[in-house]
C-alpha cells in the first residue's frame, strides 16, 4: 500500500511538472537583417566570419538547418513567416516602401491571430524591432501590428534606420524619437516586456535592424574592433569591418537577452529560433555571385537554427530543405496546436510545412522541394522564381530566361546546365522541378520541352574570359551575331548591343554584373568587375 501511495505521489508530481512546463512554453523568433550564411563560421560555406558566440550557444541545444531558404528581400520574408504564404499569394514581392511595392493585406491570417484563436488572451504576443510590412502613412497605419494580432508592438516601423543613434520608434501606434543605440534599445524593450509577463507563456518576434545599412561604428563596449574611426570615409573604404562590428554588437545584446532569461528562469522553457531574413548586402558580399535581392544562392541562403526544450537529440545539423515560410506552422505547433489548418480559410491557402518532425528527430525531411521568388513593379532584371530539390535548382526569370544548376557539384552556380549537354538525370530533374513550379503558381513560366539529350550549337559561348574582368569581356566562341545586355545588381543596363568585346568597361564600378546573351539560344552569365 505504501509503495502504491509513493507511486501515486510520483505520478501526480510528474504530471504537475509536465503541465507546468507546458504552461511555461515560450517561443522567441530572432531575425537578423541582411545576414547570409557565408559570414557564419558554423556554416560550411563560410568565407570570412563574424564573431557570434551567443548565437553559437544555440547550437548545443538545437538543430542547425544547412539548406534553409528565405525570400531575397526583407518584407517578403517577413510576410511569408507571418502568414505562411508565398509572395505570389500575399502580393509582397519587394521591400515595402519602394516604387510600386505592395503592402501586406490586413485580412491575412497571422501567427498571433491563430494563437489567440486557440488560447484567447492566453499567450502574450509581441513584435519588438523592425516591422517593414506597411507604409507609416497615414498615421493610423502605425496601429497595424496590433490590428494583425500582436498585443504589443515596439520598434522601427519602416525598412531602415537613417541613424542607429537617432531614430523614430513606434510603441503601439504612438511614435517618439529615440537616441539610444537601436540594437541595444531593441533588447532593452524585449527584456522589459518579457519580465512583465510573469508566468504567462509568450511569443516574441524579435527583429533587429542590424546588420542592415547604414554601416556605422557601434558603441565600443559592444564589439572588439579598436581600429575603426567611424568616419564616413572609413566606412566607405572598409564596409566589411563595420558590418562585422555591427554583428558583434547584435550578438552581444542577444547574449544579454539570454542571460536575462536565465536569471528569471525562463531560458530552459523557451524555444529560440535564429534566422537571417535574406543574404548579405552587395556592399559586403563575399561570393562570386549575387547578393541580397537575388534568387541566386547568395540572396536566399540564410542561417536557420531552432534551439530549446522542444528539440530531441540536440546538437544536430539537418540536410532538410526548409523555408522561412515554414516557421508559421512550426511556431504554432510548438505551442501544441497541431490542428491549426482548421482555422485557415479556403481562399487563403498556406504553404508552410511544420518542421516539428525534424525537431523531434522523427523524420529527416518535411518537403521534397523549396521555393522562393522576387518581383518588383515595374519589373527589373533579376526578378523571377526559383525552386530546388536536394541536388538541383531551377531559376525562372521574368524576362523569359532560365538557368539550371547542380548545387552539389556546383554550389556557386557557375555552370548553367541548360547551356550545354544534359544527361537523363539532369533532364528528369529539370522536368520535375519545372512541373512542380507550374503546378504551384500556374501559367507564366518558361518551361522548355526537353525530352532527350540537349546539345545547343552555341553552348561553348558560356566560356567568358576573363572573369573577373577589369576592362574588356571576351566570349571566344561568339558568332558575332549575338545581342548582349550587361546590367548591374540594381537592374540598371550599362551596355546593350552587339560586339561587346569592343567595349572598354574600365570605368565601371567594382561589383557583380549580369550578362544576358541572345543568340541561337539565350543564356545569362554572372560576371565580376574588379
Amino acid at each position: 500500500m505504501i509503495k502504491l501511495f509513493k507511486k501515486l505521489i510520483y505520478l501526480i508530481t510528474l504530471l504537475f511538472i509536465l503541465s507546468s512546463v507546458s504552461a511555461q512554453r515560450n517561443v522567441i523568433l530572432i531575425i537578423a537583417d541582411d545576414l547570409g550564411t557565408d559570414y557564419c563560421g558554423f556554416y560550411e560555406n563560410h568565407l570570412d566570419t563574424v564573431n557570434l558566440p551567443n548565437v553559437r550557444r544555440l547550437l548545443a541545444k538545437g538543430v542547425r538547418f544547412k539548406n534553409a531558404w528565405s525570400n531575397p528581400l526583407c518584407s517578403p520574408t517577413r510576410a511569408g513567416i507571418l502568414t505562411g504564404r508565398y509572395s505570389f499569394r500575399t502580393g509582397v514581392g519587394d521591400a515595402v516602401g519602394g516604387v510600386g511595392s505592395a503592402v501586406l493585406d490586413t485580412s491575412e491570417i497571422t501567427i498571433p491571430r491563430i494563437l489567440n484563436i486557440f488560447t484567447p488572451n492566453g499567450i502574450a504576443k509581441a513584435n519588438i524591432g523592425k516591422w517593414h510590412l506597411h507604409s507609416p502613412m497615414p498615421k493610423s497605419n502605425l496601429f497595424l501590428p496590433n490590428t494583425m494580432g500582436y498585443d504589443h508592438f515596439e520598434g522601427n516601423f519602416i525598412g531602415m534606420l537613417n541613424s542607429y543613434f537617432d531614430w523614430t520608434k513606434v510603441t503601439n501606434g504612438i511614435s517618439n524619437n529615440v537616441t539610444n543605440y537601436a540594437t541595444t534599445e531593441t533588447i532593452n524593450n524585449a527584456i522589459a516586456w518579457i519580465k512583465k509577463q510573469n508566468n504567462k507563456p509568450f511569443f516574441l518576434w524579435l527583429a533587429f535592424n542590424a546588420p542592415h545599412t547604414p554601416y556605422h561604428l557601434p558603441p565600443l563596449n559592444l564589439h572588439s574592433y579598436s581600429g575603426l574611426s567611424g568616419t564616413d570615409a572609413d566606412i566607405t573604404a572598409n564596409p566589411k569591418a563595420y558590418f562585422k562590428a555591427m554583428n558583434e554588437a547584435m550578438d552581444h545584446e542577444i547574449g544579454r537577452l539570454f542571460d536575462s532569461l536565465q536569471v528569471i528562469k525562463k531560458y530552459d522553457s523557451t524555444d529560440i529560433i535564429f534566422i537571417g531574413d535574406n543574404g548579405n548586402d552587395k556592399l559586403v558580399s563575399q561570393n562570386s555571385g549575387s547578393a541580397k535581392g537575388s534568387i541566386y544562392q547568395e540572396g536566399v541562403s540564410v542561417p536557420f537554427i531552432i534551439s530549446g526544450p522542444s528539440i530531441i537529440n540536440p546538437n544536430r545539423s539537418s540536410e532538410a530543405l526548409v523555408s522561412t515560410h515554414d516557421l508559421f506552422a512550426t511556431i504554432i505547433e510548438l505551442y501544441g496546436y497541431d490542428n491549426w489548418k482548421s482555422q485557415i480559410p479556403v481562399n487563403k491557402p498556406v504553404d508552410s510545412k511544420s518542421i516539428i518532425p525534424i525537431l523531434k528527430d522523427k523524420s529527416n525531411d518535411v518537403r521534397s522541394w523549396v521555393f522562393t521568388e522576387v518581383f518588383k513593379n515595374p519589373t527589373v532584371t533579376g526578378d523571377g522564381k526559383t525552386i530546388r530539390n536536394k541536388t538541383y535548382k531551377l531559376l525562372d526569370f521574368d524576362n523569359g530566361s532560365q538557368e539550371f544548376y547542380n548545387l552539389k557539384n556546383d554550389p556557386n552556380e557557375n555552370k548553367n546546365l541548360l547551356s550545354g549537354t544534359m544527361n537523363s538525370e539532369e533532364i528528369n530533374n529539370y522536368n520535375e522541378l519545372c512541373s512542380e513550379m507550374t503546378t504551384l503558381i500556374g501559367n507564366g513560366l518558361h518551361c522548355k520541352n526537353i525530352s532527350g539529350v540537349q546539345n545547343n550549337e552555341d553552348s561553348s559561348m558560356v566560356t567568358e574570359y576573363p572573369n573577373p574582368f577589369t576592362s574588356y569581356i571576351f566570349l571566344p566562341n561568339s558568332t558575332g551575331n549575338e545581342v548582349f545586355e550587361l546590367s548591374n545588381n540594381l537592374g540598371q543596363i550599362v551596355f546593350k548591343g552587339k560586339h561587346i568585346e569592343l567595349q572598354n568597361f574600365s570605368n565601371l564600378i567594382k561589383g557583380n554584373y549580369i550578362l544576358k546573351v541572345e543568340g541561337n539560344s539565350s543564356m545569362i552569365l554572372k560576371l565580376i568587375k574588379e
